[in-house]
């Protein structure tokens, strides 16, 4: 039985996880099928029902990560206290199979982080408070940081995030978008993970820009289309460090595959083929 795994969200056919995960499967010899599969939120509980006991794993992209972790018999630690899934492997077959849930997202921060040398630090910002905000608290408490500053435009919108960094033991601050403290935040900032749209971080670039902001610490912008975002841009000219958000997207990947094979990502390989495809599109 040819062994299978998908990437389910809603849009999906964006995703470079195909990519990633062939590749690592190619360079593992296993010959595993790995696909982009259109679910939406309300479709992934019969999806799941659904699937015979070739699928060895899924990964999870928007908007499917909070109801991921509602729907998972067993969810780690780490997931379960930052209440987002974004990546689900059954334990056991037939009748007996369970599935179990992972957050490989706060891998892929802390991982691009240390590849620049930063392993602890105090003072971190994040940019927006959604599931992959979360994901990036989670990942500061990690290495120290365990009073973050959140930038938002909402804070009606934060409860999520604000119930697990209670639960982390993190205690962040919330911070208005549009105010200037929001700026002084990121002049200030050792690191600063930015989770927003394309759109409101070239909003936030300019008025870096229009206030001649000085960074002075590394920004992971997860957006990584653009390759250089406009937010990197501007940070850049404030003499700030920027870290792409593909490198976020490969550490979390690789962090898949060890999780689905059983055997340590082929990161080389992988990085290979992401980069090909990133030249070329």
């Amino acid at each position: 039985m040819r062994r299978r795994a998908a990437v389910l969200g809603s849009p999906v056919s964006h995703s470079l996880s195909p990519v990633l995960h062939t590749a690592a499967y190619k360079a593992l010899g296993i010959g595993w099928e790995y696909e982009a599969i259109e679910v939406d939120q309300a479709g992934l509980e019969g999806f799941l029902a659904g699937l015979d006991d070739a699928w060895a794993g899924l990964s999870l992209t928007m908007p499917l990560k909070a109801e991921a972790a509602r729907l998972a018999d067993f969810v780690e630690p780490q997931a379960r206290l930052v209440g987002t899934v974004n990546t689900l492997v059954p334990s056991g077959v037939g009748e007996y199979r369970q599935w179990v849930g992972a957050n490989t997202d706060i891998h892929g921060v802390t991982a691009a982080f240390a590849e620049v040398g930063v392993s602890r630090c105090t003072s971190a910002v994040v940019v927006g408070a959604g599931a992959t905000a979360t994901s990036a608290i989670a990942a500061f408490g990690s290495i120290g940081a365990v009073r973050p500053r959140v930038i938002v435009r909402s804070r009606a919108r934060a409860g999520a995030l604000m119930r697990a960094a209670s639960k982390m033991g993190v205690q962040p601050r919330f911070v208005d978008l549009d105010s200037s403290e929001a700026i002084e935040a990121l002049e200030q900032a050792d690191v600063v993970v930015s989770t927003v749209p394309v759109e409101a971080g070239a909003a936030l670039g300019g008025r870096l820009r229009a206030a001649q902001a000085t960074t002075q610490g590394h920004l992971l912008d997860v957006v990584y289309s653009p390759l250089v975002t406009p937010l990197a841009q501007s940070w850049s000219q404030g003499g700030g460090a920027t870290i792409s958000g593909v490198r976020m997207l490969l550490h979390q990947a690789g962090e898949q595959v060890r999780l689905m094979t059983g055997l340590n990502a082929p990161m080389g390989a992988m990085e290979a083929a992401l980069n090909r495809v990133l030249t070329t599109s």
